[in-house]
């Protein structure tokens, strides 16, 4: 294109029509020119915006850093990107006290704590399956993921466990009941320990995830302790402390943890299984945690007492 321009100056011997020709000739081969490479660069363009996409469907957590990036993010909003989750006992606060108390709470993890916690990646691992094999809405399996992991962290107790017991109890169900009244996710008998809903506003609070799960973890970590292992315990918690078997819950529950530790460790576990359902537990009727196992040992003292009477 400089070429004819400068060939067209030049050469003072053409005529009129001839140079303007020339100069067309010029400014024609310059827009082309210009188009072609507008034409390129919105190619290029659109294809970068179709991967930066691509990749940030495939990796959420890359939307949240591109965001910080921006020019445009204000220091509030990444203050706000940082913030950990709220504790366990803020998620049964109103809304209001949540947030209020949100940025107390916010003090650094242990490292026992970020471990109990496992890292994000784990815990969508672990939701992913959960939802799978039970059947769960991702959204739902989520939430109670993370409340089974805060609760974990608040009380020192393995989050996996937590999970095991609910599966196994409910099949994740908030609403199941049994017919002698346990309650949701972890079959609380809100009866039994009322004292233990006190704080979280009554026994209502029993078909609450949330409070379900942490009355649930704290009698199970409660009966682990006096057991002195996870077996007996699971033993207790299912109300067959008195009796020679627990008709194979505990093996149930251990079962689903193995999976559950495979697949936070990032194994291939399969969602059936040909020799066992993720079907509820189903309770003997006269066994059902601490208070029916006391009531059992005072009738057969009783008995025992009538029958020495007898003689």
């Amino acid at each position: 294109m400089i070429q004819r321009f400068i060939l067209a100056v030049q050469q003072g011997g053409l005529s009129t029509e001839e140079k303007r020709a020339a100069f067309n000739a010029v400014a024609r081969d310059t827009s082309s020119g210009f188009i072609t490479i507008i034409r390129h660069l919105m190619t290029i363009s659109g294809i970068t915006a179709i991967v930066l996409l691509a990749t940030m469907f495939i990796k959420p957590e890359l939307a949240d850093k591109f965001k910080n990036l921006s020019p445009f993010t204000t220091p509030e909003q990444l203050v706000e990107a940082e913030v950990p989750p709220p504790s366990l006992a803020m998620l049964m606060e109103a809304p209001g006290k949540a947030a209020a108390g949100n940025a107390l709470h916010n003090a650094a993890y242990t490292e026992e704590d970020a471990k109990l916690l496992g890292s994000e990646r784990q815990q969508k691992w672990v939701t992913n399956w959960l939802s799978k094999r039970y059947r769960v809405a991702t959204d739902a399996t989520n939430m109670l993921v993370s409340a089974a992991y805060l609760t974990a962290k608040d009380i020192k107790l393995d989050p996996l466990l937590i999970l095991s017991v609910m599966a196994i109890e409910s099949g994740l169900n908030p609403f199941a009941e049994s017919p002698v009244g346990a309650q949701g996710l972890m079959q609380v008998m809100s009866k039994v320990h009322q004292e233990k809903f006190d704080e979280m506003g009554g026994v209502k609070a029993a078909l609450n995830p949330v409070a379900n799960i942490k009355v649930g973890a704290l009698i199970l970590k409660d009966y682990v302790s006096r057991a002195g292992s996870v077996e007996a315990g699971l033993k207790m918690y299912v109300g067959a402390g008195a009796f020679d078997n627990d008709s194979g819950y505990g093996s149930r529950v251990m079962t689903e943890y193995k999976r559950l530790k495979d697949v936070s460790a990032g194994k291939n576990v399969p969602t059936v299984f040909t020799n066992t359902s993720p079907a509820p537990v189903a309770r003997q009727t006269e066994a059902t945690h601490t208070v029916k196992e006391d009531a059992n040992e005072a009738k057969a003292k009783t008995d025992s007492k009538d029958q020495v009477a007898a003689l």
